[in-house]
Parts: C-alpha cells; structure tokens; sequence
C-alpha cells in the first residue's frame, strides 16, 4: 500500500478541497490521525466532522455523512495512537491493522443502531456490551 503525505491530504480535508470519490477508508484514517496531531481531540473531533459533513454534502451524498460512527472511529484512533508506540503512519497501521476493516465498529454497535437515522445526528452510545 503507497502512503499519501496525510499532512498535505489533511490540509486539503480540512479546506473541504478534496475529490470524495477518491478518498478511501485508509485515506480517512490518516487525515484522522493527522488532525488528532494537529489538535487536542475535541478542537479535532469538531474540525473533522464539520468538514467530513460539509464534503459528504458537496458530493450530493450528505446522508453519508454518520455521527456516531465518526466520533466513535475518532475516540478509537485517539486512544490507539495514545497506547501505541509507532514512528510513522504505515507502521501505526500495520501495528492496528484492524483499523481498516469497515466492521471493526461492530464490536460496540449493532448494525441498526449504526445505520440509523439518529446515528447519523448525534452520537449515540454502544448497544454491544
């Protein structure tokens, strides 16, 4: 897997200047971790999401746009990237390689609850104990 410069994509991210089409699941990651750097979590957790929403809406998909699983994903990255001892992007993946599976969420939440409208609102709590 070749490894974008997450800084630059999260410039981009944060500008709300990227191609949706073209941003991956291991591109989310990456400008997740790069604001989660750039910011204490909750300045992160606002950054991110306003912009997530606001490009999800520009690319004609705003129901995309999730809540519940952003913040979750968001609580999850901070704590890896907190407990994990890594030198670079590429080596904090390949340490959480579980990190990209789109189902790792499912541990906590059940798919109903995830896919719901209210998740896509507001944050919701695990259903999954």
């Amino acid at each position: 897997m070749v490894l974008q410069d997450y800084s630059a994509l999260a410039s981009q991210f944060e500008a709300e200047s990227l191609d949706a089409a073209s941003f991956s699941h291991v591109d989310h990651i990456g400008v997740a971790c790069q604001m989660l750097q750039r910011y204490d979590f909750l300045d992160a957790a606002v950054r991110y999401c306003r912009a997530l929403r606001n490009i999800a809406a520009k690319a004609g998909a705003p129901d995309k746009f999730n809540m519940t699983v952003t913040l979750a994903f968001l609580s999850l990255l901070s704590e890896r990237m907190a407990v994990t001892p890594h030198s670079s992007f590429a080596e904090f993946l390949d340490k959480n390689e579980d990190l990209s599976s789109r189902s790792l969420l499912g541990s906590w939440y059940s798919a109903d609850r995830l896919d719901s409208a209210k998740a896509r609102e507001t944050f919701l709590m695990p259903d999954r104990f």
